[in-house]
């Protein structure tokens, strides 16, 4: 008796429009779009491309403030302003047909019920299209927009996380899928024993229900998350069906994969059902060389003001007070990001970096990068994949436009020619595209 082989593994592509690109030197890059992040007509080509090359969805980060640096570095940003994203994805539902749409919504700023119906919504308008990126909100001047002084602490902000969830998904499931009978005859319009009212009191929210919007077409839209702390990874492993990655080398990332994967298993979820995507930036060019010179080109625009202020976000802490040009110093935890603060010290240790040095780093983008031809970027995203280091990856473009049409024109191809890529969506919503199951109503049959 023989057994089957595995199927061929595929990869998962997600684009991460922040709301374009993450790199601060984007704007300034030759031929480059300044205004793009907030141009809804540029906006609206990407989408269409990345629908037409196929990609699972689009992905809008949300900053609920303006990022916290000093003015000198901020003036050099091109993300303070973008449209907010619950108004944004509806637009772009309207001009895409198969094409995910990710928004960030904040557990800590925002009420359940608020979110629920906006997801809700944008699932119904889109055709089952819409995913909700779980996030605790790490800025501290986010919380002095809503009339907080103090920002809440890191651990709390997940243990309300994890409530805001259950509230959240509850309230998708206050309606059965066949309650809406709409008998025109009879005039009942929905069968209220199909309905069902949450009454929840727990220790952060209060929330009657029932929803004001029917079951959404997936079911509940797609649950994404991004934290990479202890809190974070749990939450992910209990909640998530997507997960955006940071790993900066295939050993990390296995060691990620494993983790997350692992958790899901002890809690009694398909791991199959978790799709690991790291951020990945991606450079493409005829040769390597030619891609490396793109790249020079792209960190050149960061202004080193805008890149110490980089690394104060980073550390939690004013990095210009520290000696440019010595080694990092001791520094203590901070209520901002925990995996974000780790990781740039691990990076300073690493390759032995100044201050200087890792702040230019930072300043433009320092993560998994992948720098190359269409092949040896192909050949490297296949390897993630065989090596268990990803399901796929969410891709930063460099520059706008070129560098998302040099991944659409010569990087998908490869990828489609190996059979690791779709060349056809497999269905209409993104749980199909993403292989994920419809969850089933908590509260009814």
């Amino acid at each position: 008796m023989t057994v089957a082989a595995e199927a061929k593994r595929t990869l998962r592509l997600g684009a991460f429009m922040r709301p374009v690109s993450i790199h601060t030197g984007a704007w300034r890059y030759p031929d480059a779009y300044p205004d793009a992040n907030f141009n809804f007509g540029h906006i609206k080509r990407f989408a269409q491309r990345l629908e037409a090359a196929k990609f699972d969805a689009f992905f809008m980060a949300d900053h609920l403030a303006v990022l916290n640096m000093p003015m000198e570095a901020l003036k050099r940003s091109a993300t303070v302003t973008s449209f907010e994203p619950m108004t944004l994805l509806p637009a772009l539902a309207a001009v895409t047909e198969r094409l995910g749409l990710i928004a960030t919504g904040s557990t800590t700023y925002e009420e359940p019920f608020h979110v629920a119906r906006r997801f809700a919504s944008l699932d119904h308008i889109s055709g089952g299209r819409a995913a909700w990126n779980v996030v605790t909100t790490s800025n501290p001047h986010a919380s002095l927009n809503f009339g907080i002084e103090e920002q809440m602490e890191h651990d709390e902000r997940y243990r309300r996380a994890r409530e805001f969830y259950d509230v959240v998904t509850g309230l998708w499931d206050s309606w059965a899928d066949d309650a809406f009978i709409r008998d025109v005859e009879s005039g009942l319009y929905f069968d209220p024993a199909r309905l069902h009212t949450l009454e929840h009191e727990g220790q952060y929210f209060s929330v009657r229900g029932p929803l004001n919007i029917g079951r959404p077409i997936q079911g509940w839209p797609v649950i994404v998350q991004a934290g990479a702390s202890e809190a974070g990874r749990q939450l992910a492993a209990e909640t998530a069906e997507a997960i955006f990655a940071s790993a900066r080398t295939l050993e990390d990332g296995q060691v990620f994969y494993s983790d997350i994967k692992t958790r899901m298993e002890k809690l009694g979820r398909n791991p199959d059902h978790m799709k690991v995507l790291p951020g990945c930036l991606v450079v493409v060019g005829e040769t390597v060389e030619e891609a490396q010179e793109k790249r020079a080109v792209l960190d050149s625009g960061v202004h080193y003001e805008s890149a110490v202020a980089s690394l104060s976000i980073a550390l939690g802490t004013d990095a210009s007070l520290f000696d440019p040009d010595g080694t990092l110093p001791n520094i203590p935890e901070t209520n901002t990001s925990q995996s974000g603060r780790e990781r740039t010290i691990k990076l300073a240790a690493q390759e032995n970096l100044t201050v200087r040095q890792l702040a230019q780093r930072l300043g433009g983008y320092s993560g998994l990068a992948m720098v190359g031809t269409p092949k040896t970027i192909a050949d490297q995203m296949e390897e993630w994949l065989e090596a268990r280091g990803c399901d796929g990856f969410n891709i930063m473009f460099p520059y706008l436009p070129e560098g998302l049409d040099d991944f659409v024109d010569k990087v998908v191809p490869e990828l489609q020619k190996r059979g690791i890529f779709r060349s056809e969506y497999e269905g209409p919503t993104l749980r199909e595209n993403l292989g994920l199951p419809r969850p089933k109503n908590q509260f009814f049959d």
